[in-house]
């Protein structure tokens, strides 16, 4: 039953994990939710034809979206199949707060997979979704603003998902650990270039072999990381920089004088007395002091600290 979809630098695809076959006694297995089962009711009551009015050719009625992260409206939203995510995130959701810029949606819950912002006009449908690199899932949708390390959500996912892993197929159990290792690696300023391609064959071994759907889609959070942000992993492996300023091992902060308004709100953040700032005179950062507590840096509105 195992398939192979080869997407963008030959990494296969993200597809939704196949049901058990057989369950209890040796009998087929029905595998359902309460979103489905919500649905039976106003089906059988309006009929087949009205609920497949809603939605799309392939995908019908609505969907249940746990919205979340960087956005202004948080909450669950039901939406018709076919929305699409711009609508999602900035019509309903309200955009992002504190004027930052969008960078990326995690859909599809842990073992989903991110989207950039060049392909927020995708409709929400399970053919769609699949194209881009993401799964329906759990319906969970995380959004990211500019200041998110792709490579460190990556690793954030991975954590869980290997925390999950209930150990019984060694390409899940030991696959997982293994590629949560070397985005460790990588975050703490010890990557190699060689890292970024084995987390794409561990990716593909995993994605291949695993026996159940969470192993099947594990790597799903690491294949669209470097498909649509592979910059910012080697950024981390080539240059030791972290261009989103989120792994404390790579970050050395400094303030940019063009930037910098004098202001003083640094200054008046920092719990080290790490910045030297006077009235009307720009702020100066004593690395000998600096924490890297990120309070200067996530406290600047002129984007002044790097």
């Amino acid at each position: 039953m195992m398939r192979s979809i080869e997407g963008k630098r030959g990494m296969p695809r993200p597809r939704p994990p196949f049901p058990a076959h057989k369950g209890l006694w040796e009998k087929p297995s029905i595998l359902n939710n309460v979103e489905t089962f919500s649905n039976v009711p106003q089906i059988i009551w309006n009929g087949g034809d009205w609920y497949a009015g809603v939605g799309t050719e392939t995908s019908k009625g609505t969907k249940v979206f746990a919205l979340s992260g960087d956005v202004n409206n948080i909450g669950l939203v039901e939406v018709p199949m076919g929305t699409t995510l711009r609508t999602l995130i900035y019509d309903i959701g309200g955009g992002i707060p504190n004027k930052r810029k969008f960078k990326a949606v995690q859909l599809g819950g842990p073992s989903g997979g991110c989207i950039p912002e060049h392909m927020l006009d995708t409709p929400v449908d399970y053919e769609e979704i699949s194209k881009v690199g993401a799964i329906m899932g759990s319906g969970g949708v995380i959004v990211m603003n500019d200041r998110t390390c792709m490579v460190d959500m990556a690793r954030f996912f991975m954590d869980f998902i290997q925390d999950e892993s209930c150990g019984k197929c060694t390409p899940c159990r030991e696959g997982t650990y293994r590629m949560l290792e070397i985005l460790n690696k990588i975050c703490d300023g010890n990557g190699q270039p060689e890292d970024i391609t084995s987390l794409e064959e561990l990716s593909h071994v995993i994605h291949q072999s695993a026996l159940c759907g969470l192993g099947q889609t594990a790597a799903n959070p690491v294949l669209s990381a470097l498909r649509y942000f592979r910059e910012e992993f080697e950024a981390h492996v080539n240059e030791k920089r972290c261009p989103a300023k989120r792994c404390l091992a790579l970050l050395k902060f400094k303030v940019d004088p063009d930037l910098c308004k004098k202001c003083g709100l640094c200054y008046k953040s920092c719990p080290a007395d790490a910045i030297e700032w006077k009235k009307k005179e720009k702020a100066f950062i004593n690395q000998n002091k600096c924490i890297k507590c990120m309070s200067c840096f996530s406290k600047c509105k002129f984007d002044a600290i790097f």
